[in-house]
């Protein structure tokens, strides 16, 4: 490794950890390698910063952050919330089952974590204290269960990785669909077991006749519909994820309309929230893709390759190192950072390991999923106990049968590929 590759790196890194924003992190580290670097000229630096957004698979970004938003004006959320306390009513834990479903289906509709769990901390976390549950397992619930989002199919996190890796955009959607109801059945089992064990009693205690269910079922069936319309008109090639975004924006327009909540100051709201949501991601795009450049040029993942290579042989032990190594990334550099910046480096490694390359991108999401809940940065756990003031001590106190549930899942997608891939081969 070159001098100037290792000060870049060691700039990007100080400055990560002092909570710099992403985007100017990685452009003062990349501008320090250009600027000491005199066999290199400082142009490219500017090409790859506007080249890389240019792409029309990153369409896809401000399309899905576009429909999120406007779903959440539309009264959607509120809907779908209704619809998991009648699926789930009768199950030990009552509103927190409804939490964890609410997530994942939410998580087809909005595609952010950070604003699924700020949404379901306001809504939810009083409404389970009045309940009798405690304000940390409460918190815990909500900031796990917004683990779900970017799993779930149009997540922000599989058309960035898609983007970085080349990968078929609409494979990594279907895969997603199975390992976010994996991790949604673990964690609702979860939730039942400690709310059992602590007398969380259900929110009825009676099955609801059709007539009583039949208004909510029928109100919440056009937003359940996007997900279906999405996945199966990218599958089917009527549109391509890209101008499934654009399919997503007009839909939840529409909802908005037909439900009547939705009016012309509304729209701009949710217009400038949607571009302001996506300059942040496309600037750090820009920036990831410099660095994406320098590592190229220094030939640092062929090094990692063959150093790899040289340890084991064999994937799994690849898959593992690769497991610990992310989670310890994900304690302390934000989700979408991490991806960027590492993507390019292990995606070529875990290809020359001959592993499929939907299951190694979903695993990588995993483990930055797990880190976006674990301390010491974890940002979901900060945007929860922000919002319904818990400690950070009982927060992660509480969490430790989550993280357990968590680890058996992360192994499990590790060396059962089928978990990943299996809903990937049937449908295409």
């Amino acid at each position: 490794m070159s001098t100037e590759i290792a000060v870049a790196l060691i700039v990007m890194l100080v400055l990560l950890f002092i909570k710099v924003p992403v985007f100017l992190s990685v452009i003062a580290g990349s501008a320090i390698y250009f600027f000491i670097n005199p066999g290199v000229s400082s142009m490219i630096l500017a090409q790859r910063l506007v080249s890389a957004i240019q792409s029309s698979s990153l369409l896809a970004i401000p399309f899905f952050v576009c429909s999120g938003v406007f779903m959440n004006y539309s009264g959607v959320t509120r809907r779908i919330m209704a619809l998991c306390d009648i699926l789930t009513g009768r199950l030990w834990g009552g509103l927190a089952q409804v939490n964890v479903l609410l997530s994942t289906l939410m998580g087809g509709l909005s595609g952010s974590s950070l604003a699924d769990a700020a949404m379901e901390a306001r809504m939810l976390v009083p409404a389970m204290e009045r309940k009798g549950m405690s304000n940390a397992f409460s918190s815990v619930v909500t900031a796990a269960s917004a683990m779900i989002t970017p799993l779930i199919p149009p997540g922000i996190a599989m058309i960035l990785c898609g983007s970085l890796a080349n990968v078929s955009i609409g494979k990594l959607f279907v895969s997603g669909i199975g390992v976010g109801l994996l991790l949604c059945a673990g964690e609702m089992i979860t939730v039942s077991i400690i709310s059992k064990k602590r007398g969380y009693a259900p929110s009825r205690d009676k099955r609801l006749t059709w007539r009583e269910a039949r208004p909510v079922v029928m109100e919440s069936i056009l937003p359940m519909c996007l997900p279906v319309i999405i996945i199966g008109g990218v599958r089917f090639g009527v549109f391509t994820a890209t101008e499934a975004g654009a399919v997503a924006v007009v839909y939840s327009i529409m909802l908005g309309l037909v439900y009547h909540e939705l009016d012309w100051e509304t729209i701009k709201n949710g217009l400038k929230e949607t571009v302001l949501s996506t300059a942040g991601i496309m600037l750090i795009i820009g920036a990831a893709s410099a660095l994406s450049w320098i590592l190229t040029k220094e030939r640092i993942p062929q090094m990692l390759t063959e150093m790899m290579l040289a340890v084991s042989a064999n994937k799994y032990i690849f898959l593992l190192l690769m497991n610990l190594f992310l989670l310890f990334v994900g304690m302390f550099i934000e989700g979408n950072a991490a991806m960027i910046i590492l993507v390019p480096l292990l995606f070529p490694i875990a290809m020359s390991y001959g592993i499929n390359e939907i299951q190694f991108l979903m695993v990588f999401i995993f483990n930055m999923a797990i880190g976006s809940l674990s301390p010491p940065m974890g940002t979901l756990m900060f945007v929860v106990c922000g919002e319904t003031k818990c400690k950070l001590k009982d927060f992660i106190i509480e969490s430790i049968p989550f993280y357990i549930v968590l680890i058996v899942e992360l192994l499990a997608l590790t060396f059962i590929p089928f978990l990943t891939t299996g809903l990937v081969n049937l449908l295409y």
